[in-house]
């Protein structure tokens, strides 16, 4: 009996020699890392003098907007002086034993990388002090008259700490590293070499202008653009061919709710209630985060400093406002008293 034509063929999926989740995406060295190009030389000096004096590097602080390459560096600053990288976050040390029990376990060129260092408790910020400047930590055995003080030597390590909000750091803390750089945002063509990385790494072929495609509403971060990758990877494999074109990109994107210009649904919503139910503002941000049943600090950390990157939401003494360019990119009309605001040349998103 003849078999029947399947009219369903099953989806082709790239199949690597191993699992594209297995594999890491992020660079081993500063050669590879890609963007942030000032922060990088800085960094391959640093590390180029410390190794010829044979000492640590000089603690380091990385601050920026989350998923821009801090904890990536830190891996790199590991591997370039011969140490390993000791990862926690601020969050998880509450007491002085828990960094205690980590510190008390470095090598000499180790790494102790604390995320979100800003919120470190003060306790544990006060047994940091000594381990950074003289590399020592004093605990406080016992109670009452039987307390003592035991001071332990610690190997000459380095402290890498991140930090998405640079100004909650306490001055003490913050002078003690010698070692400040701040993380910006990267560039579309970054952005896009990124993302051709990427895909090699999972095993994928990315079309240049699929990766471009990509990187355009990435808003500027590279955790985002793999983020994208990934899930146009799965719409490549499942609708396509399972190769990544600027059509498929585009198609997964337009499922994702993604405009060219990297606005998600969440940024559109915040938009349409202020010109809609407010008159494009000012309103304030309690009153946005009641009319969209949202966090305020939901609002505030997510969706607004892109917004306000991009031009279309200004924060003013009477609360936020719509610009005439989110006018333009809702396509709605500007009303009158906005038009004088308005720049040489339509904007359009």
């Amino acid at each position: 009996m003849p078999e029947e034509k399947r009219t369903n063929p099953e989806p082709r999926f790239f199949s690597p020699l191993r699992d594209p989740e297995d594999l890491t995406l992020r660079p081993v060295t500063l050669d590879a890392f890609i963007g942030q190009e000032k922060v990088r030389e800085k960094l391959r000096i640093y590390v180029q003098a410390a190794k010829g004096r044979g000492e640590p590097l000089d603690h380091a602080l990385f601050y920026g907007p989350p998923g821009l390459g801090k904890t990536t560096l830190a891996g790199i600053v590991a591997r370039e002086m011969g140490g390993q990288l000791r990862v926690t976050t601020g969050p998880a040390l509450e007491r002085a034993g828990d960094l205690a029990a980590i510190v008390s376990n470095v090598e000499k060129n180790d790494v102790l990388f604390i995320d979100e260092i800003h919120r470190l408790p003060a306790q544990v910020e006060e047994i940091l002090y000594p381990a950074m400047e003289d590399f020592s930590l004093h605990i406080v055995v016992g109670k009452g008259p039987l307390a003592k003080t035991i001071c332990l030597s610690l190997p000459r390590f380095t402290l890498c700490g991140a930090t998405t909000r640079l100004g909650l750091l306490t001055s003490p803390l913050r002078a003690r590293f010698g070692i400040v750089e701040q993380l910006s945002l990267y560039t579309e063509r970054e952005l896009t070499l990124i993302v051709l990385r990427g895909g090699r790494a999972l095993g994928v072929e990315v079309l240049d202008d699929a990766a471009a495609e990509v990187a355009k509403r990435s808003r500027g971060t590279p955790r985002v653009a793999l983020r994208l990758l990934r899930r146009v990877r799965d719409v490549a494999a499942v609708k396509g061919t399972g190769v990544i074109t600027a059509e498929m990109a585009d198609r997964a994107m337009n499922m994702l709710d993604i405009d060219p210009e990297g606005l998600d649904e969440g940024d559109r919503r915040i938009l349409s209630t202020i010109i809609d139910l407010f008159s494009g503002g000012p309103v304030g941000l309690s009153t946005i985060a009641a009319a969209l049943n949202e966090d305020t600090q939901t609002i505030e950390d997510i969706y607004e400093p892109y917004l306000i990157q991009k031009g279309l939401l200004e924060r003013t003494p009477r609360g936020r406002r719509a610009t005439p360019a989110a006018y333009a990119c809702l396509g709605r009309a500007i009303p009158f008293s906005s038009v004088k605001t308005l720049p040489l040349e339509d904007e359009k998103c």
